[in-house]
């Protein structure tokens, strides 16, 4: 496992002024931006104009989470815009391989992201061609759902063919992670946390994340 790290989601900011939000957690290893395109998931947010002008207003690295259809031809926008890392969704990528391999020749991070239905064992040759692997913890789309304790196994699954292969490849989980459930997800391998709601609806969201990295240190160490 790589060192914890806190990536908050901006889907449960205040739209009108994400500068301003963003700055609210300076101490956020990554910001997370729910991309979602209203047809791989019900629910309409983020472009590629709107991610520049987000990567232009904080020195915080871009975690740019591609929750839409024709993830192939898509992607790259989000590197050029800014992005540091790039999550494609398996389920919406043709050449998942091509497109880690371009997401990286481009200078970004390439992510590989499964809805909880969707088993890790079938991408196991893939680890190596990742720096990332997203495990969705709710189904995408929408924030502040509850936390789904049937997608732990995988984490677990995850984390045994990562160790199985010496890969460096992050393992990061997103969907319903708070200060209840983030020692279970730390504990069966996970060390990225996308929280959302858990730390913008925080009377001190900085001070959310703290919390958040010293609960999953705790349980990663046990």
């Amino acid at each position: 496992m790589g060192h914890i790290q806190i990536t908050p989601s901006i889907l449960n900011a205040d739209f009108a002024d994400l500068g301003a939000e963003v700055a609210r957690i300076p101490s956020a290893d990554w910001v997370h931006v729910d991309v979602m395109d209203n047809h791989f998931v019900p629910n309409l947010t983020f472009g590629p104009t709107m991610l520049e002008a987000l990567a232009r207003s904080t020195d915080v690295p871009l975690d740019a989470h591609l929750m839409i259809e024709d993830a192939d031809r898509n992607a790259l926008a989000y590197v050029e815009a800014g992005a540091g890392s790039v999550t494609f969704h398996v389920e919406a990528a043709r050449a998942p391989v091509r497109l880690a391999r371009e997401i990286r020749s481009h200078g970004a991070r390439a992510s590989m992201a499964l809805r909880p239905a969707t088993p890790i064992e079938p991408y196991e040759d893939l680890l190596a061609e990742l720096d990332m692997v997203l495990i969705m913890t709710v189904e995408p789309g929408f924030g502040g759902q509850k936390f789904l304790d049937l997608c732990l196994p995988k984490i677990r699954r995850a984390r045994e063919l990562m160790d199985k292969h010496g890969v460096e490849t992050w393992l990061q989980v997103d969907g319903g992670v708070s200060l209840d459930t983030i020692a279970r997800c730390a504990e069966a391998g996970a060390d990225v946390f996308v929280a959302g709601s858990a730390v913008y609806s925080a009377d001190d969201p900085d001070r959310m994340v703290a919390e958040l990295r010293a609960a999953a240190e705790a349980a990663s160490s046990v």
